[in-house]
């Protein structure tokens, strides 16, 4: 099964790679994952100054991620002579450079890091919207490489973000950053959860980046999109590239369960493309103009009907908010008038013996 992407001129083995965060943080790390096998690696986001982040600063459930961290905690001079030199030197894979956040920053960081980049990625988390198209043309001005500007869910009018970025001369865009601020309330100690604001990932916002992705690639079909934010699956993977990512990058789900969700997540690929009819990720982002992307079709919306898979577990009769299922004779019946035609039963179907409703 064939995993790899090819993307702006870079061969990738696999669509995966890690996030800018905590697990990119330093040369162990960053070592950690030019051997690991994703298919490609990122340096968290470097600033001039090293950030000053208070501590505890990230704690965990099992679905979600809550930080209070910033930007890398090491002066840039680390990892322009230290870091940087030697992971280029061991380089097996393309890297990805996270930079933010000043105009300045950028004047005088990009030349110094453009040695080591494949492609940049921009931080934009506490950038004003119009200051963007001066970030964007400093940064232009000192690179050639592929510069992907990163998406920050709060941003309302994220599809007029893309469109500034790109008129202004980036490259593509990765969607999505941390979702917030938000506050999350510690019971046991009748305090709040590591600080009065955090920004949350992981699993819990999968849907809100699916979301930003799908969107973008409808009214950008030919931009490069890197997607991040949920991913903790191989089939989490499909489901970002057929919404329309090129590649895709993951930090949460391995915050949460273990950087070897990595290779884990590698090995059951394949699987996951043969079990879902897809030869290839690239067949995936071919198909994607006939598939998802295709022009909806008005469909009759029809009341739920049953297969033989039917196991009688009666999940569809307890959770129809119209209360239109009930059993009888050993059976599921459907009362059509009073059916709202919702989909839930449909969803919710463990043994897919419902259809007719979602398509």
């Amino acid at each position: 099964m064939d995993l790899s992407v090819k993307l702006l001129g870079l061969d990738f083995d696999n669509p995966l790679g890690p996030a800018a965060g905590p697990l990119v943080e330093g040369l162990e790390n960053m070592q950690f994952f030019n051997k690991n096998s994703c298919g490609y690696n990122v340096a968290k986001t470097i600033s001039v100054e090293g950030a000053i982040v208070p501590k505890p600063c990230i704690a965990g459930t099992s679905n979600t991620i809550y930080n209070c961290e910033l930007w890398s905690e090491l002066h840039s001079d680390v990892w322009i002579n230290e870091i940087l030199p030697t992971i280029h030197k061991e380089k097996k894979k393309p890297l990805v450079i996270s930079a933010g956040y000043k105009e300045e920053d950028f004047r005088y960081l990009i030349p110094k890091l453009d040695p080591f980049a494949d492609m940049f990625e921009i931080s934009t988390h506490y950038v004003s919207e119009d200051l963007l198209p001066g970030i964007v043309k400093s940064i232009r001005e000192n690179t050639n490489k592929p510069v992907f500007m990163k998406l920050s869910p709060h941003i309302d009018d994220f599809l007029g973000f893309v469109k500034t970025v790109i008129d202004a001369g980036a490259t593509g865009i990765v969607a999505i950053n941390s979702l917030g601020p938000s506050a999350a309330i510690d019971l046991k100690n009748r305090s709040v959860l590591l600080a009065e604001e955090v920004w949350i990932s992981g699993p819990s916002i999968k849907p809100v980046a699916l979301h930003r992705v799908y969107k973008i690639r409808e009214a950008f079909p030919d931009i490069p999109i890197i997607g991040v934010g949920g991913i903790g699956k191989a089939e989490d993977i499909l489901e970002f590239i057929l919404a329309g990512a090129d590649l895709v990058q993951m930090l949460s789900s391995a915050l949460i369960r273990g950087r070897d969700l990595y290779d884990k997540i590698i090995t059951k690929l394949p699987t996951a493309l043969e079990e879902y009819g897809f030869s290839s990720i690239e067949e995936i982002r071919k198909i994607r103009k006939e598939t998802i992307f295709k022009p909806k079709e008005k469909i009759e919306n029809n009341p739920p009907s049953f297969n033989d898979n039917c196991t009688l577990c009666m999940i569809c009769v307890k959770i129809c908010p119209a209360g239109a299922l009930e059993k009888i004779d050993d059976k599921i019946v459907v009362d059509k008038e009073k059916c709202i035609r919702c989909g839930l039963c449909q969803s919710r179907c463990p043994v897919d013996a419902i259809y007719g409703v979602l398509t």
